[in-house]
């Protein structure tokens, strides 16, 4: 029996990738340079917003840099956290349905605060027993450590652990710390995953189906 599911969030949980297209944009039209697709900044998310930052000012040939740009993007996003973003459909009922037979957490690479602020907006914090954010002492994805501390404080071995996420950097963690995983087809991350794939694993392609993957584990 699997006793802890955790989740990753943006592409996950959540559709975000309006919202976070329009901080990068945002910065990106300050810095002089001219607005990219949403895809094009989506397919940049998953590994931190440092990241996103000097890929998106790359691939919109503007000036980068980081010490500016990265304090200047949290703000814009900050701002416009939960302007678009929104739970994927069946994704409320999902949850509902596993909290009751697993305990539930979130291991992100987006910061605590924003983390914690679009749970609460969309009302679905209640259901997570921990949160762990991509600014925490235990770094961030693929590192396992975050996945190791939320394994030690709710007891669970590798074999009753599950990592669901949608991207190659949730399934990187997932082997660093030898746990399960179930991948979300829906997710932004997607593709990133699909390359990485050398064995079956299960694969999602709606919230509801999570949960009979889930129970049949």
């Amino acid at each position: 029996m699997l006793r802890l599911l955790v989740f990753d969030l943006d592409g996950t949980l959540i559709d975000s990738r309006r919202d976070l297209a329009d901080a990068a944009n945002a910065l990106i039209v300050e810095r002089g340079g001219t607005p990219l697709p949403v895809d094009a900044i989506a397919s940049m998310v998953g590994e931190g917003a440092a990241l996103l930052v000097r890929r998106a000012l790359k691939a919109a040939g503007t000036d980068l840099q980081i010490d500016r740009d990265l304090p200047r993007f949290l703000e814009l996003y900050d701002e416009r956290l939960l302007a678009h973003t929104r739970l994927y459909d069946g994704t409320r009922e999902m949850l509902e349905a596993l909290r009751p037979h697993a305990t539930l957490a979130i291991l992100t690479n987006k910061p605590q605060w924003p983390t914690e602020e679009i749970l609460d907006g969309l009302g679905i914090a209640h259901l997570f027993s921990h949160v762990v954010g991509g600014d925490t002492t235990h770094g961030r994805k693929p590192d396992p450590a975050g996945l190791h501390h939320l394994m030690a404080v709710t007891g669970a071995s590798t074999n009753e652990t599950m990592m669901i996420g949608d991207s190659a950097i949730d399934l990187r963690t997932a082997r660093a710390a030898s746990v399960r995983v179930c991948l979300v087809a829906y997710g932004f991350g997607f593709p990133t995953a699909e390359r990485e794939l050398t064995v079956p694993v299960p694969i999602a392609n709606s919230p509801p189906e999570l949960v009979g993957l889930v129970h049949s584990a």
